[in-house]
C-alpha cells in the first residue's frame, strides 16, 4: 500500500527533522536485508507501535514490512542514539523560537510495571512489590519534557535529582553557545534532602522543594501540576504504560521518542 495509508501516524514535518539523524542502512552479507525499505516507512511503523502499544508481531500489513524488520531497525537506531538526538534537536528549535520557559523546571517520577523483569527493575513499593521501573521526567515551566530517565522502582527519587539536573545543563550546542539552565527547581517532598538543597544552591539553582512536615504542597502545587500533565502526555503512548522491553536502553529509547513527539507537537502548533 502507498504512503497515504499510514501517513497520518507521523506528524507533519517530524520526519524531515529525524531524517538527517538516521544512520545509513547496511547491506547484510548473507543477502536480503532492509535496504529497499524506505526509512520513512520504518520510522512510521516504530511510531505506530509506540502509540498503539501493540506487539511488534501485530504490526499492520499496510506498512509492507515484517515485524522482525521493524524491530531490528528500532534496535539499531536506539543503539545509535537517534531518539535522544531527535529530542535534543527539537528542544533547540523550541529554544530558537523562544518557546522554552526555563524560569523553573519541575521534576517528578511515575511507577511503571515491568512485565518481563530484567535490568533496572526492582520491587515496586506502590504495586505490592511487583517488578517495576520508574519513569523520571524533568520539564520546563510549561511541562515540556527536557530530560527523561529510567531507574528501578525501588530507587529513591532523591538519588536521581543530580543526574536529571546535570543531564539538562550539559545539553548544549557548542556552535551557538547554547547552555540550558533552569532558574528554579520544583519538586515534592521525596526530594527534601539537606544535601540536595545545598547542591542545588551550589549550582545557582533556586530550591523550590516541599519540606517534610513543615509546608504543605498546596502553594508549590500551582507550579508542579504541569509535570502531572506531562506524565499523562507520555503515558498516552500505550507502549510506555508497561515496560515490556528486557533491556532498559530500549524502554528509555521509547521514552525519548515520546518526549520528542510531545515537544514537536508544541513546536508545530505554535510556529505554523
Amino acid at each position: 500500500m502507498g504512503r497515504g495509508t499510514w501517513s497520518w501516524i507521523v506528524p507533519d514535518g517530524l520526519w524531515e527533522i529525524a531524517q538527517p539523524l538516521i544512520p545509513p542502512s547496511r547491506v547484510r552479507p548473507q543477502g536480503g536485508g532492509t535496504q529497499d525499505t524506505p526509512d520513512e516507512t520504518l520510522f512510521a511503523a516504530i511510531i505506530y507501535v509506540l502509540v498503539s502499544g501493540c506487539a511488534w508481531r501485530a504490526l499492520p500489513p499496510c506498512f509492507g514490512i515484517s515485524k522482525s524488520t521493524a524491530h531490528r531497525r528500532f534496535l539499531i537506531w536506539s543503539r545509535a542514539g537517534v531518539w535522544g538526538r531527535l529530542h535534543e534537536e527539537i528542544l533547540h528549535r523550541l529554544d530558537d523560537a523562544g518557546l522554552l520557559d526555563l524560569s523553573r523546571a519541575v521534576l517528578d517520577s511515575a511507577h511503571v510495571r515491568a512485565k518481563k523483569g530484567a535490568d533496572f527493575t526492582g520491587p515496586s513499593p506502590v504495586d505490592r512489590g511487583k517488578a517495576g521501573s520508574k519513569m523520571h521526567v524533568l520539564s520546563d515551566a510549561n511541562g515540556l519534557p527536557l530530560v527523561v530517565g529510567v531507574p528501578a522502582a525501588n530507587t529513591h527519587d532523591s538519588q536521581t535529582l543530580k543526574l536529571m539536573a546535570l543531564g539538562h545543563q550539559t545539553r548544549h550546542d557548542p556552535h551557538r553557545g547554547r547552555h540550558f539552565k533552569p532558574q528554579r527547581l520544583h519538586a515534592d517532598k521525596a526530594y527534601d534532602i539537606p544535601e540536595l538543597r545545598k547542591w542545588l544552591r551550589g549550582q545557582r539553582i533556586g530550591v523550590r522543594i516541599t519540606r517534610k512536615g513543615i509546608k504543605s504542597s498546596e502553594r508549590l502545587g500551582q507550579h508542579r501540576w504541569v509535570i502531572e500533565r506531562t506524565m499523562s502526555w507520555l503515558t498516552g503512548n500505550r507502549r510506555l504504560n508497561h515496560r515490556y522491553e528486557r533491556h532498559p536502553r530500549n524502554y528509555l529509547a521509547s521514552l525519548g521518542l515520546t518526549a520528542a513527539q510531545c515537544c514537536y507537537k508544541r513546536l508545530h502548533r505554535l510556529t505554523t
